[in-house]
């Protein structure tokens, strides 16, 4: 259906933007030259995006052997650092990855197109858009960025020149807001441990209240370089180079495994054990990506102004919105699970961890869109923009179903991996179903999250999610009263599903930065 032209470019026969899904549907597999970019990013993307939920299925699958009390309290510990980590880190590595990718592509584009597309951005544009997704560079109070192009030119670092450093201001920017981040995520989660873990339904009475303390506390120590390492992810994801991050994150989860067992059973110190194991994996992870960035990447900037610390902070607030949305679900729907007893958490905890584990791997699709239509929109290429939307959404679908197949056999002879207790085996076979079939729907919201992202469509990505949040909120209370354990997973079923549709919405009428799919 799409045939390409002596100039290079793409005819088009698809008028109607919803039909975008399957354009080029016989070559989802093909490994054209857009396939090779796709699996060239999405694939190492896809391995260390899972790498530590499966570090974390692996801290699960320790301390269940310790008992079922200390599993439920470590499930409610790494849900609450986890969804509080997001809050933080989605909004930074989202941001970075697109700031990066526009940069290193107009920075290659040559000393003319640089000056020229640097001075769009400038404008608060992207490239030939009508949208104002990205928030305006100069937008910074009466100070102004870039006084001219001999200076914008110098920012970037455009000299040809194969021995230097690259000059990307987003990565400096990136590093310094991980950093500060870390370090606040670090002091909150300790000071109001107790208070957060009685809100994710662990009372004073609990016994479950003491290990849980423990591991959040000292696992907290290690935000600073959770943050920071996602942040220097998010530079390499816009540079298309995901084979580092792999790297990185598979040693230090290596690592991670290694120790637990150690400290855990060796030690004796059980939850602690696991904590600290893991908390020493985060900064070998850390000091790994951060030796290979400042071999690329020219950290220090030539002036604080060239930081774009507005721009940053602007467009972060915006995700941060979104992320906020996501959280108070997932969160809720764990504090709902943790209210039920033990026994309930820990199931809710192995069905959980699996699920996000899985469903991960195509956050690996949407880190590969996110970077390649990024640096389409920054050169105004919406050919190469749309056919890649439509690649990796296909892609994600199919997926999706082989992931819901996968786990709907194999889940039920692998639950004995993390715990004996015969009542958390029941309820871990009541949630595999959901788990399993829900796999298809959360691939294309997460492939959906990278497209919308590529464009710089951080306004509608925030707007719609509290929407849908909102809905699912009601969703969770309404059905977890009247369905209990069942229920829970039902309305997470519901939020998934809405979260797609929202994510397709924006494409599929053709709005927004998509609304050139309808000339």
């Amino acid at each position: 259906m799409t045939d390409k032209l002596e100039d290079g470019t793409f005819s088009d026969n698809w008028s109607t933007p919803v039909l975008i899904c399957f354009k080029d549907l016989r070559s989802v597999f093909k490994l054209d030259e857009l396939g090779v970019e796709i699996a060239r990013i999405a694939f190492p993307a896809a391995l260390a995006l899972t790498a530590d939920p499966i570090a974390s299925l692996v801290d699960t699958a320790f301390i269940g052997q310790i008992g079922p009390i200390e599993l439920a309290a470590v499930g409610v510990s790494i849900a609450l650092f986890n969804q509080v980590s997001r809050i933080a880190i989605f909004p930074l590595v989202s941001v970075t990855t697109s700031f990066v990718a526009e940069e290193d592509t107009i920075t290659n584009a040559g000393p003319h197109d640089a000056v020229k597309e640097i001075e769009t951005l400038e404008n608060g544009l992207i490239p030939d858009s009508e949208k104002n997704m990205l928030i305006p560079l100069n937008d910074l109070g009466d100070q102004k960025i870039y006084n001219n192009s001999e200076a914008i030119s110098k920012s970037f670092d455009i000299v040809k020149d194969e021995q230097r450093k690259k000059n990307i201001p987003s990565a400096s920017s990136a590093l310094i807001i991980g950093g500060v981040l870390g370090i606040i995520q670090a002091v909150f989660l300790i000071l109001a441990a107790k208070p957060l873990l009685s809100f994710m339904g662990v009372k004073s009475e609990s016994e479950m209240l003491y290990p849980a303390q423990e591991y959040l506390k000292l696992r907290s120590l290690g935000a600073p370089a959770v943050l920071l390492s996602l942040a220097m992810q998010g530079v390499f994801r816009g540079l298309k180079d995901t084979k580092t991050p792999l790297f990185a994150t598979v040693f230090g989860d290596v690592a991670n495994i290694v120790l637990d067992p150690i400290f855990i059973f060796v030690f004796k110190m059980e939850v602690r054990g696991a904590a600290i194991a893991h908390v020493i994996s985060q900064y070998l992870i850390s000091g790994i990506l951060f030796w290979r960035l400042k071999e690329q990447v020219d950290l220090i900037p030539p002036a604080l102004k060239y930081l774009q610390f507005g721009r940053f902070l602007k467009n972060g607030f915006l995700l941060l919105t979104r992320v906020i949305a996501v959280t108070f679900c997932v969160t809720l729907a764990a504090s709902m699970a943790a209210r039920m007893g033990s026994t309930e958490m820990a199931a809710f905890q192995v069905c959980l961890q699996v699920w996000l584990a899985t469903s991960l791997l195509a956050d690996g699709l949407a880190v590969a869109g996110q970077a390649i239509l990024a640096s389409a929109f920054a050169r105004n290429d919406y050919d190469w923009a749309t056919l890649t939307a439509s690649r990796v959404l296909q892609l994600g679908l199919a997926l999706g179903l082989v992931l819901a197949v996968f786990l709907g056999f194999g889940l039920h002879f692998g639950a004995r991996i993390f715990t004996k207790d015969a009542e958390v085996l029941r309820l871990i076979g009541v949630g595999i179903p959901f788990v399993a079939a829900t796999q298809p729907i959360n691939a294309l919201a997460f492939v959906f999250d990278g497209v919308n992202f590529g464009a710089s469509d951080f306004a509608y990505s925030a707007f719609s999610m509290v929407i849908v949040a909102i809905i699912s909120i009601i969703a969770l209370f309404i059905l977890s009263s009247s369905n209990g354990y069942v229920g829970i997973w039902i309305a997470l079923t519901i939020y998934m599903s809405l979260r797609a549709l929202a994510g397709f919405w924006r494409i599929g009428t053709g709005t927004g930065p998509w609304k050139f799919l309808r000339s």
